[in-house]
This record gives structure tokens, sequence and C-alpha cells, in this order.
């Protein structure tokens, strides 16, 4: 699950060197955490959110599989 959202990431980004996804999983929810550069965050939102939305909606269907939800975050690096 990691790896395709960091590879989905890496592909909309300019810096794709700065991306980090940080997983958490419970025992039914997985909770991924993509951290971008703040110049690309608007790349991984899409206007009106609809990129961030395909990503989770890939995930989820990814995540069918495994009975568990999954929740991806975006978040800015410092």
């Amino acid at each position: 699950m990691k790896q395709l959202v960091e590879t989905i990431a890496r592909a909309l980004v300019d810096t794709p060197d700065e991306v980090k996804v940080n997983e958490t999983s419970g025992e039914s929810v997985i909770i991924l955490e993509i951290s971008v550069s703040p110049d690309d965050v608007g790349k991984v939102i899409g206007k009106d959110g609809r990129i961030a939305n395909a990503i989770r909606t890939v995930v989820k269907a990814a995540a069918a599989k495994s009975d568990k939800k999954v929740t991806v975050e975006i978040l800015t690096q410092n």
C-alpha cells in the first residue's frame, strides 16, 4: 500500500526526492500520510481535491482485499 501511494505521489510532484509516505497500521485501519514539499502540495491535492480523491479511490480499491479501512492524509514538510 505504502509503495503504491509513494509511486503515485512521486509521479505528480516536481521534487520527487522530498516525497515521504508514513504508514501507521492499526487493528482494522491503515493510515497513510503523504508528506511533500510546500510547493508541491497543490499538485497532490489538485483542483477541488480531485487528485487527492483519486488517490484515495485507488488505495481503497487496493485495500479491498485486506478488509481494512485505509485513510490517506496529505501533509507539508516544514
